[in-house]
């Protein structure tokens, strides 16, 4: 039989950045962001001083991944709120130019002409996320590493070509750039990028 393990990690709190326990939710602050994860009441959470401490006793093979998914989850909000996040996404324009805009008081990227087609179509970017578009590239940035991924993965998904020969007819929106997230594997933090085409396939979700 496996020994069990006591687990503990203290988490720095850099300068700037509030972190308080309300309601079993861990909530983080800085200037008019505001991130939020909720806690296990298996990991026994606390903030002492500048440093987050995470601590679970005699941990199971379970309650391990519980622990790594909180203490990942933590880390990746300290991180967007020191510096946001920020995917890129590239405009290609094959067969037909189409005009790409960020219509700021519906939050959405706007895609006309694209294919060729009448209808504009229209991608909601989720609240938090800031969208620009210069020339042939989109710019995504937020605090929330889920929510930016989300709104990429979105507007890739809202420009694929479907029943064509995609050898041939290449126009979309592509994701070129990603940020850097912070997930546990195998007991150790990593600073792990994920493949273009498993964006938010797999890894950790915003609980």
């Amino acid at each position: 039989m496996a020994i069990r393990k006591d687990l503990k990690e203290e988490i720095e709190i850099p300068e700037g950045i509030s972190a308080a326990i309300e309601n079993s939710r861990i909530i983080m602050k800085k200037n008019n962001d505001e991130l939020q994860v909720k806690l296990n009441a298996r990991i026994k959470t606390t903030i002492e001083g500048s440093k987050i401490i995470l601590e679970i006793k005699k941990a199971t093979k379970n309650s391990k991944k519980i622990f790594g998914t909180i203490k990942a989850h933590i880390k990746n909000m300290i991180k967007g709120l020191t510096k946001k996040f920020k995917y890129r996404l590239q405009i290609s324009n094959v067969h037909f130019p189409m005009s790409v805009a960020f219509d700021k008081d519906k939050s959405e990227i706007v895609v006309k002409n694209f294919l060729g087609e009448k209808k504009e179509r229209r991608i909601k970017i989720a609240e938090g996320v800031d969208a620009r578009v210069n020339k042939d590239e989109i710019e995504l940035e937020s605090v929330n590493i889920e929510k930016a991924g989300q709104c990429a993965a979105d507007i890739e998904k809202g420009t694929k070509v479907r029943n064509k020969d995609r050898r041939i007819f290449q126009d979309g929106i592509f994701i070129t750039e990603k940020p850097r997230r912070v997930i546990e594997w195998k007991n150790s933090t990593h600073h792990y990028q994920k493949n273009q085409e498993n964006i938010l396939e797999r890894g950790l979700e915003w609980i």
